[in-house]
């Protein structure tokens, strides 16, 4: 198939391993037998100093439809979800919104600088480029003036990165931990689970702030999403289009008890006594959910989570996401809001990194487009965000992407924002990429050449494992 697609190292070795190896095959949820089990149940909140009563409780969730409308996603979606997880929605938070590299690294680096206690940074891709060695040299000035930092990378994601990279921090002290390492001999725990990689892009300073998303340390993230010529980015040297988080408040202790879960799941050594658990004050009035997942869940709680929150869409769907390859379940949930009127709409990549995964994903627009989804793609940039925003009042930003192997094979983190005037930053952002991209007209596409459809009907079959 070299002769057809184009495929990114770190996929390429993916797909060469999943193949041979049988560890780690999960399933991904009946989600309706799983959502008949939980039945409507009094929302829980959190804030600083612990849960709020059942009063507050309701008079917030009715605040939020007041502002919004009566919207029957938040009684179920805030029941099945705290019903899946055991995160809670905290109350008191500050998100920011950030797009693309420029504006995420530079806060990420800020961040870094003014630690004062300890650094958690967990990521897919970390690059030996004038990015890495920025984040790299940035970590060390720190690690020297006392400040612990622990780094989890990626063993696939980080395929490329010169083992000397990583080896220089750890001279330093920073604990450097590679999530299951391709090398069966340095296997930790005695399995070699070759198959669950972990996609997270998690970064936590002082226990205090965190930022997640789709972006990973690298420079191709570096120009940002300002249009270029078709041509150019064709090449591969055209701007990266993705969408991050900083947030700060009582949530981060959710995001660090994700992180240390990884580093105790993965057999790290026992991390230098620091606060990684400080006393957090409310920062802001921003209501959010950490949800992680990973293969050992009996189920993907970032998957279960989205399909309900879609199920239960009574206005808007809004998805924008860099690799989709959907299973038949998500097919069927976002028909389903369609054909009840729901306004569903999703942007996807024009192309990718990744042949194999946009030519799937591609193999299933007739029928998205045939039960009234609108399909748009991102002229432009290489789009590689994962977001959604549903009925103005429930968003979601994160690493998981809309495919199997990110809900059943991989390590992913998202958070769930709750309110009205997060939900209309996502959609102005939504609107600003959808007048970059080109609307997917469905009898033109049903005339598209014949080589493309073959290319689709090709990937199609890898699909589960992409």
């Amino acid at each position: 198939m070299s002769h057809l697609f184009s495929q990114h190292p770190q996929d390429v070795v993916l797909l060469a391993l999943c193949v041979f190896s049988f560890t780690g095959c999960a399933s991904l949820p009946d989600t309706e037998a799983i959502l008949a089990r939980h039945t409507a149940q009094a929302a829980r909140f959190e804030t600083a100093r612990g849960p709020v009563s059942a009063r507050k409780s309701a008079a917030i969730v009715a605040a939020l439809k007041r502002q919004s409308g009566d919207l029957d996603i938040l009684d179920k979606q805030i029941a099945l979800e705290q019903a899946i997880t055991d995160s809670p929605l905290v109350l008191g938070n500050k998100v920011t919104l950030l797009k693309d590299g420029p504006a995420t690294y530079a806060a990420m680096l800020e961040a870094i600088s003014g630690a004062q206690d300890n650094i958690n940074m967990e990521s897919y891709i970390i690059e030996d480029d004038a990015t890495g060695q920025k984040f790299a040299q940035a970590l060390l000035k720190q690690q020297r003036r006392g400040v612990q930092v622990n780094l989890i990378y990626d063993s696939v994601g980080s395929l490329n990165t010169p083992k000397l990279f990583f080896d220089e921090l750890a001279q330093a002290g920073v604990e450097v931990l590679e999530f299951n390492p391709i090398n069966p001999l340095a296997s930790h725990g005695g399995a070699w689970l070759i198959n669950n990689r972990d996609h997270r892009k998690l970064l936590i300073v002082d226990g205090r702030t965190a930022f997640i998303g789709g972006i990973n340390i690298s420079s191709v993230y570096s120009s940002g999403s300002i249009i270029h010529s078709m041509a150019k980015a064709a090449t591969g040297d055209g701007a990266w289009r993705d969408t991050d988080l900083q947030l700060d408040g009582p949530v981060v202790a959710e995001f660090q008890k994700l992180f240390m879960q990884t580093w105790t799941k993965q057999h790290g050594k026992a991390l230098m006594a620091k606060n990684y658990n400080p006393v957090l004050a409310p920062m802001g009035k921003d209501i959010v959910r950490a949800i992680g997942g990973t293969p050992d869940d009996p189920f993907s709680l970032v998957y279960l989570t989205l399909i309900s929150a879609i199920d239960n869409a009574e206005k808007q769907v809004f998805l924008t996401n860099a690799y989709f390859v959907p299973d038949p379940q998500l097919m069927q949930a976002l028909i389903d809001a369609a054909e009840r009127g729901v306004d569903v709409r999703l942007i996807l990549p024009s192309y990718s990194d990744s042949s194999l995964v946009f030519h799937a994903g591609r193999s299933q627009y007739a029928r998205l487009l045939a039960g009234g989804v609108h399909i748009y793609e991102r002229q432009g940039a290489l789009l590689h965000a994962k977001t959604a925003m549903i009925d103005g009042v429930w968003s979601t930003v994160g690493s998981s992407n809309l495919d199997w192997r990110s809900f059943m094979d991989n390590d992913e983190v998202n958070a769930v924002i709750l309110g009205r005037d997060f939900a209309q930053q996502m959609a102005a952002m939504f609107a600003l990429d959808q007048a970059a991209s080109r609307p997917i007209n469905p009898q033109t596409w049903a005339n598209r050449p014949l080589q493309f459809k073959l290319k689709e009907w090709l990937a199609r079959l890898w699909e589960r494992w992409l």
